[in-house]
């Protein structure tokens, strides 16, 4: 086999016409397979590629007809593999990230000393100091004798490091180096801006100095950026290895470790999986609270809700789509409503009232620039893992985007913390109750627990405080409820056409202030079903402010974040988990009502 030719170099030009240089040089680099990092900017380029040493030449060849990389001048060696996974060719603001402005080293660079004059002078015992740039674990594989390390993990840390600067020996030159050069260029210059003096950079760099000079001088082996780790003194690979999650150089003995793992951890880093979970659920939970520092809807926005349309609409006119689906807005209004735009298509462009739709066509209604009511945001993520996500959900807080609430959902607030990932609820809760609440983390996730839901396979228990005392200790309701919603949305016995419904109902404590604390099992999952239920046997819970005692119907269905909350918690879960298929079981923490001794 061919050795691969590996180069390294960069250039301060100024440069212009990024975008079409940039398109040229990936489909260049894919043509005749070539890896590695290409990095433009307006100020230079930096590289490394590797692939074949004619194809290289062919590469050198192109840059250096663009106009500021005539002299284009690479580090050479060689390898047995391509070092490199993939080609990247990006458009940065500096070829270095150093941070700082006004360091210019195309017009204003530092003295550079040759490789072998500073050989010379390390020969010679002449007095220097060695100021190594590059990162702490780069340093680790080997520096100059005597180097002092800058003491950084990156480069953009250099400018604050350099306080410690100020105890370098006074009237004695100083050398800058890093492994090509490219950071001097920038570093020493800044050192001369803030007042040292004496400053120098080693020209070309570690690189340079082991092409010219071989190892005199240097302990152990350099530090490159590709999966060759370190090359010695004659710029051959070294064999060593790094961890590429907490960048240590690894011994022999660590490669071996079961707790190596390339490109995940080695053995300074490792995380047990159970580690490494809760590390995760920190981490979502501390974006949560950023998140909820403020109310994601009290910025006013057009609210989307989205309407998929059924096979059986086929041709229908929107209007006439619109005026079934919701009977319950006269046609006139709906005539208005699409004559100020408010349903788009899924280009977001208005739909007008006679346009035929087509069965499987997304439609979107839209809610100009609207406010939504404050919610309570105190959400808890309980616990995560691949497949699941369980929290706490406090009250008032809706569950998915519906009516006046779009942004302050529960289902939109995890959709932001979890982003790229679309978290989807496995089954629903009112907004004015509180406790569990199960998310699935994939779609295939939702379609193994959402019908276990809605088949009653999942075992659920709630607490409720309820206005007065039950008889008897424990008893059950079996009374059908109405599938359509009446006002407010509510809910209530329908012994003709309503549907099965059955909960079971055990009194936990009588308090003394006419209270009692039950605890309850919902054998089906109706709407409302257990507040129906309750009122329905005499027994609303209390901070109901729908379904209120003596069988009366209030007018709000979901409370304010300053009403008495509704005494509803959904306390315990268990069912089969999606991916293992082993019970799992959940419990949320008691709310100060739901203590026997509250």
């Amino acid at each position: 086999m061919q050795p691969v030719t590996n180069i390294s170099t960069y250039l301060f030009a100024p440069l212009e016409n990024l975008k079409p240089l940039r398109d040229q040089l990936r489909q260049t680099c894919k043509d005749w397979h070539l890896k590695g990092t290409i990095l433009l900017s307006t100020e230079g380029i930096n590289m490394f590629v590797a692939g074949p040493a004619e194809k290289i030449d062919l590469l050198l060849n192109n840059l250096r007809a663009v106009p500021g990389l005539e002299s284009l001048t690479p580090k050479i060696s060689l390898s047995e593999e391509q070092p490199f996974s993939r080609m990247l060719v990006k458009i940065k603001k500096e070829i270095i990230s150093f941070g700082v402005e006004g360091i210019d080293p195309v017009n204003r660079p530092a003295p550079r000393i040759s490789p072998k004059e500073l050989k010379r002078w390390l020969d010679e015992g002449k007095p220097v100091t060695l100021l190594d740039t590059r990162n702490d674990y780069e340093v680790n594989l080997g520096t100059f004798d005597g180097a002092i390390p800058i003491g950084v993990r990156t480069f953009r840390e250099f400018p604050a490091a350099t306080a410690k600067l100020a105890l370098l020996p006074k009237g004695q030159p100083v050398v800058t180096f890093c492994t090509g050069g490219i950071r001097c260029e920038k570093a020493a210059p800044y050192l001369i801006n803030q007042g040292f003096e004496n400053i120098y950079q080693l020209d070309g760099g570690i690189l340079k100095y082991f092409e010219e000079c071989g190892q005199n001088h240097y302990k152990g082996e350099c530090f490159v950026f590709d999966k060759r780790v370190g090359l010695a003194g004659d710029l051959e690979e070294s064999g060593q290895a790094i961890c590429y999650a907490c960048q240590k150089v690894l011994t022999p003995q660590e490669l071996e470790d079961p707790r190596t793992v390339e490109g995940v951890s080695c053995p300074s880093c490792y995380l047990s999986p159970e580690n490494r979970q809760q590390q995760t659920l920190i981490k979502h939970q501390q974006k949560l609270s950023l998140i909820t520092r403020e109310q994601p809807g009290k910025i006013p926005q057009d609210n989307y809700r989205p309407l998929k349309i059924p096979a059986r609409f086929d041709n229908f006119q929107i209007v006439d789509f619109l005026c079934q689906v919701f009977d319950h807005i006269p046609r006139a209004e709906w005539l208005a409503r699409l004559e100020t735009g408010m349903l788009v298509n899924d280009q977001f462009q208005p739909v007008s009232p006679d346009h035929r739709v087509k069965p499987g066509e997304r439609y979107f209604t839209r809610e100009r620039q609207q406010i939504e009511p404050d919610v309570n945001l105190s959400i808890d993520i309980l616990c995560e893992d691949q497949a699941l996500i369980v929290v706490n959900k406090p009250a008032p807080l809706p569950m998915h985007p519906s009516g006046r609430f779009n942004r302050n959902t529960l289902a939109s607030i995890l959709q932001d913390v979890y982003h790229p990932e679309k978290p989807r609820p496995a089954h629903r809760l009112d907004a004015n109750t509180s406790g569990l609440a199960v998310f699935t983390r994939k779609g295939a996730y939702a379609k193994i627990l959402q019908p276990a839901f809605e088949r009653g396979e999942v075992r659920k228990t709630y607490l409720a405080r309820v206005i007065g005392h039950p008889k008897e200790d424990s008893f059950a309701c079996d009374a059908p409820i109405s599938t359509s919603a009446g006002e407010c949305g509510s809910r209530v016995v329908d012994h003709e056409n309503g549907l099965a419904a059955s909960t079971v109902f055990l009194v936990l404590h009588r308090h003394t202030d006419g209270t009692a604390l039950l605890q309850v099992t919902p054998h089906t999952g109706r709407t409302n079903q257990i507040r129906v239920h309750l009122w329905h046997l005499g027994w609303p819970i209390l901070g109901d402010t729908l379904y209120l005692p003596g069988q009366r119907m209030g007018e709000t269905q979901t409370v304010t974040t300053t009403d008495s909350p509704l005494h509803l918690l959904a306390w315990k879960l268990a069912f089969k988990h999606p991916i293992h298929k082993r019970e799992v079981s959940f419990e949320a923490p008691l709310p100060n009502w739901a203590c026997h001794q509250s």
